[in-house]
């Protein structure tokens, strides 16, 4: 009647986290095979660097440091404002000591998204300039690789994130 839970099998996305020092890095990844309790991943790993450097610089509440402590896939995405650093990855987890939450393919979609558009560096270029013509060309930039975004969750979410942080106006 309302579906069956989802099973961590070959080809399910998923979300993990990984130990970098004090706080987390988020795995999004596809699951490649599993073997009892070892689930091989094959993914993106992001550095949320922008938001760590804030924290550290101590221009973040408790909220910040939340989401790099224990990260979710709901919360990830205000990580994601600030600038990262990615790359592949590819790992085997121990379900007995590692995080894997499976994800809807939309938000799989969405969150993998906004690292391989490079959202972050855009959305920072705006944040991080001060009014004035550089930051008016920053957001007309944002604005215009908005409207090039195929993927219409993705384009929805970057809206909202936009309209929340008022840099759209």
């Amino acid at each position: 009647m309302f579906g069956k839970k989802p099973v961590l099998k070959e080809g399910v996305q998923i979300f993990s986290v990984k130990k970098n020092g004090e706080f987390n890095d988020f795995i999004f990844a596809i699951v490649t095979g599993v073997d009892g309790r070892k689930v091989g991943i094959n993914g993106v790993i992001v550095n949320p660097i922008g938001l760590k450097n804030k924290i550290e610089q101590g221009k973040t509440g408790e909220r910040s440091r939340e989401i790099l402590e224990h990260p979710t896939p709901d919360n990830v995405v205000l990580a994601l404002v600030y600038r990262v650093e990615h790359e592949n990855y590819t790992a085997v987890l121990d379900l007995d000591v590692d995080k894997c939450d499976i994800l809807p393919p939309k938000i799989y979609n969405m969150l993998d998204g906004w690292i391989r558009e490079s959202l972050p560096e855009f959305i920072n270029a705006v944040l991080s300039l001060p009014p004035g013509s550089e930051r008016d060309e920053a957001k007309r930039v944002l604005r215009n690789r908005m409207d090039t975004l195929i993927d219409k969750n993705l384009k929805r979410t970057l809206y909202a994130v936009c309209r929340s942080l008022k840099i759209l106006n």
